[in-house]
């Protein structure tokens, strides 16, 4: 038995726009840029919902008709539903179409599309719970699994996971803590209980979402039965094929004119033709197979890069600073009650943020540049800079009422022990 798991990452982040030092103190919308540039998050969301999200809900939901044993598995950030529900509810009515199918599994993760499991833990499980009751609220579900920004994924996520008693969680099929083992079985997590670990076959997954239009590729060009027999392979020797990429792969990465949507329109039809191939979501997968083995990850394993590290996100001198900045000011904004202020304080948390300071120029170097709205990674860490300077200005000015107050309060509770000697 060869069980497809296809899950699909949707998020879109509310970039930073071209925030100058002469803003601080001023302007406090940091987000919205009404110029025709990429930071305009309204116009991007936009261009890729037409190239990506709209076309490939309509194949999908097409193919869901067609075949009953096909089933589907995304991830949806809090701050994209944000978006859709406020410029373009017709592109989550779709996205509400599939999952109303009942084949669609929806997971959970963190609100923010954040790296807070490894900053605080206080406001992790904050974002996962926000993320959770977001859910429940759009789509009517509530998420049995979990993925964590970017796939980042330890043994000590995993045992997080498995108190807060989800079933599944998602990680990269990374050859380093695998060894000679195959992403093509269901894993323990070391130290957990009942949890299941899902590994993503980062070959068969990447030849769609980066390789597919490579004609340098001595395997271009793909076509669905080709890929088809590939994943047939893995029968006798696997129990899941786990097929994880972003949701921006189908007319976004990979544009309609190489031939995406088609390989998409094709592809279930193919695997189903083997009899032994069938469809499963994150949760049936691990629900319907025992772990064959455990998993040991001490250290951060993500899906980006040559190294699958968090180095693409801190890996240099600004993105350190700049996150490590921003979570020290988590007690001050927590205390000044304020939710505009948290929000943008939690909506500065998103990781691509931090993946636009890269400075990695290497064998991956053409992806942070694809990738990377402004004109280079310190013109993104002086924007975000600037905006966290803007931050902290606010606090102080939630604080100087407060001390005012406190301040007329001590005076009054002064004069009542020392009253005046007029009338007494």
């Amino acid at each position: 038995m060869a069980s497809v798991c296809l899950y699909f990452q949707v998020h879109q982040p509310m970039r930073v726009k071209r925030y100058r030092v002469f803003d601080v103190g001023w302007d406090h919308d940091y987000f919205n840029d009404n110029t025709e540039t990429n930071l305009n998050n309204k116009k991007v969301l936009a261009k890729v919902a037409a190239k990506s999200y709209l076309p490939t809900n309509t194949i999908l939901l097409k193919l869901l008709e067609n075949h009953p044993e096909l089933s589907l598995t995304y991830s949806f950030s809090g701050i994209l539903l944000e978006q859709l529900e406020k410029d373009f509810p017709e592109i989550l009515d779709s996205f509400k179409k599939l999952i109303n199918t009942g084949r669609v599994e929806v997971l959970s993760e963190t609100y923010y599309h954040s790296l807070a499991f490894f900053y605080s833990r206080k406001e992790f499980e904050r974002q996962v719970e926000m993320h959770k009751a977001k859910i429940k609220r759009v789509f009517g579900v509530t998420p049995k699994a979990f993925r964590n920004t970017e796939l980042a994924y330890t043994n000590e996520l995993a045992k997080w996971a498995d108190e807060k008693g989800f079933t599944a969680i998602l990680a990269e099929g990374w050859d380093s803590f695998l060894g000679w083992r195959s992403p093509n079985f269901v894993y323990k997590p070391k130290g957990t209980k009942k949890i299941k670990t899902l590994l993503k076959n980062y070959k068969l997954s990447d030849d769609i979402a980066f390789r597919f239009s490579e004609k340098s590729w001595s395997q271009w060009p793909l076509t669905a039965d080709k890929f088809a027999d590939w994943v047939s392979r893995i029968n006798g020797n696997g129990q899941v094929v786990n097929l994880f990429m972003d949701y921006e792969t189908f007319g976004e990465h990979q544009w309609e004119a190489n031939g995406i949507f088609e390989f998409l329109r094709q592809l279930p039809t193919e695997i189903l033709k083997h009899p032994d191939n069938n469809f499963l979501t994150v949760s049936e997968a691990a629900k319907a197979y025992p772990a064959m083995d455990e998993v040991d990850v001490p250290y951060i394993v993500t899906w980006a890069d040559t190294e699958r590290d968090l180095s693409a996100w801190v890996g240099n001198a600004i993105q350190t600073s700049a996150i490590s900045l921003l979570y020290s000011l988590e007690k001050t904004i927590l205390k000044a009650n304020d939710p505009e202020l948290t929000h943008d304080w939690r909506r500065l948390q998103t990781s691509d943020h931090f993946y636009y300071m890269c400075t990695k120029w290497f064998s991956d170097g053409d992806v942070h540049k694809y990738f990377n709205p402004y004109e280079s990674p310190y013109d993104a860490f002086i924007s975000f800079m600037n905006v966290v300077s803007d931050l902290k200005l606010r606090i102080e000015k939630k604080k100087q009422p407060q001390k005012s107050l406190n301040k007329k309060r001590k005076h009054i509770e002064t004069s009542r022990n020392f009253p005046n000697s007029i009338g007494i």
